[in-house]
């Protein structure tokens, strides 16, 4: 089933690279009390995902937390070791976006954006997707149409909605 606007984030653990290497992230503990934005993209260093998704966050970081978003998280269905070196070569770390991944696709599955294009070499990959989650429930979810095209999902798209 595929998550909705008004839907409770399920309570799984992702991971992020930490200075001693990955570290677990509960994202209950992650969502709780606080606003935030959750968007997924189908892989790192992936031609869309590197090129116009996450430097549409980077450029629109400032303009969130005017909204009163306190972060803004990749999530994507690479190791954690992959999403560390892809926030380092996009300037995502630096920017402050929280890269977090979803190795085992366990988040993507449990809200129903998973993927598979074997064609392309893709198994079990997120669709790509941005949402505004408060206190742990989905306030606005907009998903592209293919896993090819970033506009709605973009953050200028997310944030022409709120």
């Amino acid at each position: 089933m595929t998550i909705t606007q008004g839907s409770a984030l399920p309570d799984v653990t992702l991971i992020q690279m930490g200075a001693n290497g990955p570290d677990p992230v509960l994202l209950s503990e992650k969502t709780k009390g606080r606003k935030i934005v959750i968007f997924a993209v189908v892989g790192a260093f992936t031609a869309t995902c590197h090129s116009a998704h996450v430097p549409s966050f980077i450029r629109t970081k400032d303009q969130f937390n005017a909204k009163g978003v306190e972060e803004i998280i990749c999530v994507s269905v690479n190791d954690p070791f992959i999403m560390k070196a892809w926030g380092e070569a996009t300037g995502a770390t630096e920017a402050g976006i929280t890269m977090l991944s979803d190795a085992e696709s366990k988040f993507t599955t449990a809200i129903g954006m998973d993927f598979t294009a074997s064609s392309a070499g893709l198994i079990a990959r997120s669709k790509r997707y941005a949402m505004i989650v408060e206190n742990g429930v989905v306030t606005l979810l907009q998903e592209d149409e293919n896993p090819g095209i970033c506009k709605v999902s973009a953050g200028e798209g997310l944030l022409a909605s709120i």
